[in-house]
């Protein structure tokens, strides 16, 4: 499908990865850069995207939370091995709503949220035995009450300027379609392989 829409046409792409893919069709490399310039790359769920762009969540003091926070820019890729597709992503990235986050945190399992608690994400830890002990106090003291969010944990939202459309043909002439922002518009450009 070829449309002058990235974000439908993302859509739709995601829409057969669902089908096609069997485990997180939603899972997406998210690059960041450190301070001294250096790339950064993890695998990241992806939680929700619409016209303004696409968001993840995580903890503000983990190695990516503080690479953003210092360089607000990102590059995201799906690859979707099953359709020979994949879509990279590249934009500024701002810190989703309280309110967004909030919503967001609700919606998750329990387990999750005590371990958005008890993990202080990308710190080393003594042992396993030190992190499950954690997890044992959190899950005491929210014993039969609503756990809210940490302070220290919201969603990013990557605002694309530069979104790329990956399809394998034949003896490597690759079809690349991509988007670039315009304002308020896209242009579109096709690229040689």
């Amino acid at each position: 499908m070829s449309t002058t829409d990235p974000i439908s046409q993302f859509d739709c792409w995601l829409r057969d990865a669902i089908a096609a893919e069997p485990s997180n069709p939603n899972a997406m490399t998210l690059a960041t850069v450190s301070p001294e310039g250096r790339p950064s790359t993890r695998m990241v769920l992806l939680k929700g995207h619409d016209a303004q762009g696409f968001v993840f969540y995580t903890n503000f003091n983990s190695l990516k939370g503080q690479e953003l926070r210092k360089n607000p820019h990102a590059s995201l890729c799906f690859h979707w091995k099953s359709l020979d597709r994949q879509v990279r992503i590249e934009g500024v990235v701002e810190v989703v709503s309280d309110e967004t986050a909030d919503a967001y945190f609700a919606s998750r399992a329990r387990g999750s949220q005590i371990g958005a608690w008890a993990s202080q994400q990308s710190q080393p830890v003594e042992s396993r035995d030190v992190l499950e002990a954690q997890v044992a106090a959190l899950e005491a003291q929210y014993d039969d009450i609503d756990i809210p969010r940490p302070p220290y944990w919201s969603g990013f939202l990557v605002v694309p300027d530069r979104i790329e459309f990956w399809t394998d043909r034949r003896d490597r002439l690759h079809d690349r379609q991509v988007f670039l922002r315009d304002g308020a518009n896209w242009r579109e450009e096709r690229l040689q392989p």
